[in-house]
């Protein structure tokens, strides 16, 4: 097993590769361990992040990962977490190439994955032309014929939020709308086209949509869409350590620097939260980096204090 280590941190997307950064400046032995598969790995570019517009997504990871090799305390292990154990102050890791880490404080920085709707084609034309975020990439598809795909308060919002990019909108809900009357009544004043019907498929070419086909026998023109996955936690990990989870799945915070319920354990990144953006990500790995890098210092503190007093 390894020498204990300032901390392990969980996930190398921007929110644990910016953790990484800080406690590397800080001058603390960290291990990153990340499998390499990031959730926006099917994006062509990653939008956004100020002086890093338009990136490629490995390209942001190639210059981070870059940039943090000038601090030698910082290490990576292209491996998964598979268990942890153990509590603050000492945490054990174990991955699944059988490596063990030991590490005073964790943080997990492990995101969410999209879980697609189960409709034909979607496959084909997701990071294409099928986004689910429209600050990510609605300029791109600005002024375009879109297809919304989703149901409920999450069309309802979806379709008022993508009118800032095109008016050129209609819902697809594949299958009941869960709408209210009220919400029927505001999309038919404002001209948005509601479809309810099944979807039976999505029809591109090279990934680019020409149209949602419905089981009705209606099919919707379109050359973009939005939908609305379901998001799973990225790892179990936090969950099976005793971190609490919030009713949507993430996990539960209680301070602005990350600290989870169990002592210790930070969060950061898309796990923490629900507003998934990129530089949203990032912020919260340095403030989570900021967190443990203090929390290390005040139990240094604590102890040079006890071993000159005795």
């Amino acid at each position: 097993m390894e020498q204990l280590l300032d901390a392990a941190v969980i996930g190398g997307g921007p929110a644990g590769l910016n953790a990484a950064l800080v406690l590397g400046r800080a001058r603390k032995n960290v291990i990153v361990i990340d499998e390499g598969l990031p959730r926006n790995r099917v994006t062509h570019e990653s939008h956004g992040f100020l002086t890093r517009d338009g990136i490629k997504p490995d390209e942001f990871r190639r210059i981070a990962v870059e940039q943090i090799g000038a601090y030698p305390s910082v290490r990576f292990a292209s491996d998964i977490a598979v268990e942890t154990t153990g509590t603050d102050g000492d945490f054990r890791i174990m991955t699944k190439r059988g490596d063990d880490y030991r590490a005073k404080k964790l943080l997990f920085a492990v995101g969410k994955k999209d879980r697609l709707p189960e409709i034909d084609g979607l496959t084909d034309v997701y990071g294409k032309s099928a986004f689910v975020c429209p600050y990510c990439d609605g300029w791109e598809l600005r002024d375009r014929p879109l297809a919304v795909i989703a149901k409920g308060e999450r069309a309802f919002h979806f379709a008022k939020t993508i009118l800032g990019w095109s008016d050129r909108i209609a819902l697809c809900t594949d299958g009941p709308d869960e709408l209210t009357d009220g919400q029927r009544e505001e999309l038919r004043v404002r001209g948005i086209p509601l479809f309810d019907a099944p979807i039976r498929r999505i029809v591109s070419e090279h990934g680019m949509v020409s149209r949602v086909e419905l089981e009705d026998g209606a099919s919707v023109s379109c050359t973009g869409i939005f939908f609305a996955p379901t998001l799973l936690p990225g790892s179990d990990l936090p969950r099976s350590l005793g971190c609490e989870l919030t009713p949507t799945g993430s996990v539960a915070v209680t301070d602005a620097l990350g600290k989870s319920s169990v002592p210790g354990v930070y969060v950061a990144g898309d796990i923490a939260t629900e507003l998934n953006q990129l530089i949203q990500a990032a912020a919260m790995g340095a403030m989570a980096g900021a967190g443990i890098n203090a929390e290390l210092l005040a139990e240094a503190w604590e102890a040079r204090g006890r071993a000159m007093s005795s």
